[in-house]
């Protein structure tokens, strides 16, 4: 029996994998803070699907926490880390910067401590399709620089991936960081467009649409996440052998370390993403068309390659099958 540490337990990518490890017989430990960034009670209401399986069993307790975690690290023996705990938002980090510090930063130290002490076999963590920021050559790939983040939440999540790489090298901890490209799905974030655009039509508000509704998104359906990281979590990252100092792969490395994009690989522009909405709703929506925002990015698009070459593995769920999916989520959560 593989032990699983899955932080962000509660949260729309935690609680789905979490949910898929117990499926095939892991040991899970859930951590979580179920903190108030979005509705508390969606988080409790995931929790409440996890909680009473076998196999499973929670900790509420902050990643930033470093006595906490300490003692976390110290009475379990895991197997496995995979860290999707978070704070997320590119626009929130606009406002309220020091909590991505505490909980990205900090919090992610006490990641790399725990696993460093405890000896790990494998960490696998979240970061994210924003660390392209400023880059223009598309579909992104891993092995691209991305030395131009255009928000903070961007920078964080990029330092995330170069402390990981640190350890990796020091200690020779196998270490997988994960970029996400827009995930949505049932259970998914209040703050998300598909989640937004839903709430507004159905309460006859209207929408805000960011650059003219001009953006294009590699929607990836929340499934298409899960077994992309299942098949990642069970592939150990191995050194590189052909890595140059002279020509650096930002990639892979000499160490035991990768990064993969997951990712539909066919970005949708914001228009049709709404129009397959209005489509699954049977109702139109009222938009009110808005410049790019701040810290955001025209276009984001993931290249695959290597996700498909080493785990065998590529994104398909067209939006108009997951949004369908997603909206019957709603209709039967929120009773609407």
């Amino acid at each position: 029996m593989v032990k699983v540490l899955v932080t962000g337990a509660a949260g729309f990518i935690g609680f789905h994998l979490s949910q898929r490890l117990l499926t095939r017989g892991d040991q899970i430990v859930g951590l979580d803070n179920l903190n108030a960034y979005y509705d508390v009670s969606l988080k409790q209401s995931r929790l409440s699907q996890l909680q009473g399986k076998s196999g499973f069993s929670f900790y509420k307790l902050d990643l930033a926490d470093n006595e906490g975690m300490k003692q976390l690290f110290a009475e379990q023996s895991f197997d496995i880390v995979v860290n999707l705990a978070a704070q997320a938002g590119v626009r929130y980090s606009l406002k309220n910067p020091h909590a991505y510090i505490n909980s990205n930063l900090v919090g992610f130290t006490n990641i790399l401590e725990g696993c460093r002490h405890s000896g790990i076999k494998h960490l696998v963590f979240a970061s994210s399709s924003s660390v392209y920021g400023a880059n223009t050559k598309i579909p992104f790939s891993v092995h691209d620089n991305v030395d131009h983040p255009v928000s903070l939440y961007a920078a964080t999540k990029k330092a995330n991936e170069l402390m990981a790489h640190t350890y990796s090298h020091l200690y020779n901890l196998p270490m997988t960081g994960l970029r996400f490209f827009s995930v949505y799905g049932p259970w998914g974030r209040p703050d998300m467009a598909l989640f937004l655009f839903t709430k507004a039509i159905l309460a006859g508000q209207p929408i805000d649409v960011f650059n003219y509704g001009k953006m294009q998104r590699d929607f990836t359906y929340i499934d298409d996440i899960i077994e992309g990281v299942v098949r990642v979590m069970d592939k150990i990252p191995e050194s590189n052998p052909n890595w140059s100092g002279e020509t650096p792969d930002p990639g892979t490395s000499k160490a035991p370390y990768k990064i993969y994009n997951i990712g539909n690989n066919q970005p949708v522009e914001l228009m049709h993403f709404i129009e397959v909405i209005e489509n699954c709703l049977g109702m139109k929506a009222e938009k009110n068309m808005l410049p790019l925002q701040q810290g955001d990015v025209p276009v984001n698009y993931a290249n695959v390659d290597d996700l498909v070459k080493d785990v065998g593995f590529k994104p398909n769920t067209p939006i108009e099958v997951g949004v369908e999916y997603f909206i019957t989520w709603y209709r039967s959560y929120y009773n609407v």
